[in-house]
């Protein structure tokens, strides 16, 4: 504290105050030297915190990341000195993912379009729903299928796995739902019928919450979503209230249900009895997409980027716990909706039935919303060309990323929230450093539209899908490959003329990102 009133009497200090996102003050207001900068700062974090293991932190002030020492910031923004300076910090992964450069494979094997896709929990599977009614699972180091699972009598639209990996559900244009083995591709039992119209989205419990999973949500044109428990092998609940179609479902980690609907309601459900508890009204029109800020951790359970592996469902249960509460923190669950009225909502419905925040600035339909792994961004992707990025706690504009020349139809982030992943019309990838806020790698390589990306939970692989025929084919050996069609899109954009005219020959490329598991990157 002597540098600190030595600089304090020389008037070179900077009177600061550090808060974490959620505004929270720590070791309270303090005087530091203008040369001091996000390293001293880091260091000063990890003392106040008492961090056996020091971690990486970001700076922000006023949403704009602090990369110069505070002397050089103050005179370029022409700060006042005698004001207070907050300074938000931010943990940051400890490990890093490196940006995708190549495409390393087109996989073939559905004999029309794939409208579905998803990597497991751990990343080392990726499993594939197709208009030629059956689901894949595929071996991703040798880049073909695994098992073909056959089962479904119409178009497979959505597929979800359970959060410890050892189920896969599949929901189907006919509205029934069939559960699969992964190490067999064997169904677990007869198909789940009771949706009256075609399934729009799956999500699962929580692995925190009940391990072995077993139950799972399914949402459906019919207006419903309905509980199943794949050990009964039935519906135990069925979720009705919504007077349109439910376009999205989420399973929270709180353990309630949040359900978006072409109403503009979402609805919020406890899981026992399956009781409404909560509406979220504001919207004007359809919602297209839900967010919640845990997903990351919702949907990869025990798992993380070091690939550990586990024994029992009870070790895998008190990992996840573990994992969710450290992302939750002591902040409540957030929730963002897109909507076709070109807004976004930031709630946290455990507090409020109101919204926390109106986010605006599309000036088209809001396709598809996404918290980043660590809670700590939103992005937005929009049929305004555009990618936006906001402060995932307080809703605030960030930055907008500008570079598509088509509608953005899906987003994705890598696994330590530096990088996002977009797919467009314009036949493009582009994936967006957060840190510069600008592209950091351009991925041309479609001949048409890029309908849908995913990013695997561990980091290391990317897959994109998309329509194209492919150039160098005759018409007789044009294959139909796999392709990524994002859900809301599809359903909602296209009418069955237009999807009919869809199951075409289509390309898909796996992207291979090979990641750098240091201690610390700077």
């Amino acid at each position: 504290m002597e540098v600190e009133r030595e600089q304090a009497e020389t008037g070179k200090s900077v009177m600061c105050v550090l808060t974490d996102p959620e505004g929270t003050t720590l070791g309270g207001t303090m005087y530091l030297p203008q040369n001091v900068g996000p390293l001293q700062l880091q260091q000063i974090v990890n003392t106040l915190l008492k961090n056996e293991e020091k971690l990486p932190y970001a700076f922000y002030i006023s949403n704009q990341e602090l990369l110069v020492p505070l002397g050089n910031y103050l005179e370029k923004n022409k700060v006042s000195m005698e004001k207070t300076l907050s300074i938000v910090y931010q943990p940051q992964a400890v490990f890093r993912i490196r940006p995708i450069n190549r495409c390393s494979a087109t996989i073939a094997g559905h004999t029309e379009a794939v409208l579905s896709v998803a990597f497991s929990p751990d990343g080392r599977q990726l499993a594939s729903g197709s208009g030629d009614t059956t689901v894949r699972l595929w071996d991703l180091n040798t880049q073909t299928p695994m098992f073909t699972c056959t089962g479904h009598k119409n178009w497979v639209l959505c597929i979800a796995w359970s959060p410890d990996g050892k189920h896969l559900v599949s929901g189907s244009k006919s509205g029934e739902l069939l559960c699969w083995d992964p190490q067999t591709g064997k169904p677990a039992g007869n198909p789940l019928t009771g949706h009256k119209k075609w399934i729009t989205g799956i999500s699962w419990e929580p692995a925190h919450l009940n391990a072995p999973c077993r139950r799972f949500v399914s949402a459906s044109k019919d207006g419903d979503a309905r509980i199943w428990d794949i050990s009964l092998k039935k519906c135990v609940i069925c979720l009705s209230g919504h007077t349109l179609a439910v376009t999205c479902v989420k399973w929270g980690g709180d353990g309630v249900i949040y359900t978006g609907s072409q109403d503009c309601t979402i609805k919020v459900w406890e899981t026992s009895q399956g009781k409404l508890i909560r509406e979220l009204k504001g919207h004007g029109h359809w919602v297209n997409s839900l967010a919640l800020s845990t997903e990351y951790v919702l949907r990869t359970g025990a798992f993380d980027h070091t690939g550990k592996q586990y024994s029992s469902p009870e070790e895998m249960k008190k990992v996840a716990l573990e994992r969710y509460n450290k992302m939750k923190g002591n902040a409540p669950e957030r929730l963002v909706s897109g909507s076709d009225d070109f807004t976004m909502f930031l709630w946290e419905p455990a507090v409020s039935k109101h919204h926390k925040v109106r986010m605006t600035g599309h000036q088209q339909l809001v396709n598809h919303v996404y918290f980043s792994p660590d809670g700590l961004w939103v992005a937005s992707a929009s049929f305004d060309k555009s990618v936006k990025l906001w402060n995932g706690a307080t809703g605030e504009f960030v930055a907008a990323f500008r570079g598509h020349v088509g509608p953005v139809y899906q987003i994705s982030w890598s696994a330590d929230s530096r990088l996002l992943l977009s797919g467009s019309k314009d036949s493009t990838l582009k994936v967006w450093d957060i840190r510069t806020k600008k592209l950091k790698q351009d991925l041309p390589g479609h001949a048409d539209e890029v309908f849908a990306v995913d990013w695997s939970p561990d980091g290391e692989k990317v897959a994109s899908g998309g329509s194209a025929m492919c150039a160098a084919a005759t018409n007789q050996e044009l294959q139909n490959q796999l392709r990524l069609i994002s859900r809301n899109f599809f359903w909602r954009h296209c009418t069955y003329t237009a999807i009919d005219n869809c199951f075409q020959d289509c390309l898909v490329g796996v992207y291979y990102i090979y990641t750098g598991y240091g201690k610390h990157c700077n």
